[in-house]
């Protein structure tokens, strides 16, 4: 019963997604092939809200549900590792044609095949929690 709140927020991101057309196949293949803004504008809307929120996080020591201080490890930073990651995830997000959010957004509206998209990115995370130790980080 203490997680119905998160379900109903849940919900509300999947809605709202929906009605604002980010989960439709045909807006990705828009931008991909640079023919709207659409959705350069609501990723661009995202990385600035995340942004903001990290800042105010930062400034004002937020704490976690459980009160303990929230981590924001800096990690190393690799011109190869973001662009062999960025490349991954765009690869799968193009054959896809869902980024993880709307992959569960997109079962919700009865396309049951994403159900093998997400069952290949928990395969592919499980994946790497075993050779993680094993990659360059």
């Amino acid at each position: 019963m203490r997680y119905v709140k998160f379900l109903l927020v849940g919900m509300v991101f999947g809605i709202v997604m929906t009605k604002a057309e980010i989960v439709s196949w045909f807006r990705i293949v828009e931008m991909f092939r640079f023919e709207s803004f659409h959705m350069y504008g609501v990723i661009g809307s995202a990385v600035t809200l995340g942004i903001i929120a990290v800042g105010l996080i930062k400034k004002w020591n937020f704490k976690t549900l459980q009160g303990e201080e929230m981590a924001l490890s800096v990690k190393e930073k690799s011109f190869v590792r973001y662009i062999l990651g960025g490349a991954i995830f765009g690869l799968g997000w193009a054959m896809t044609g869902a980024c993880p959010g709307p992959m569960f957004v997109l079962v919700g509206t009865g396309a049951f095949p994403m159900l093998i998209v997400i069952g290949g990115a928990v395969l592919g995370t499980f994946l790497y929690g075993l050779l993680k130790d094993k990659l360059p980080h």
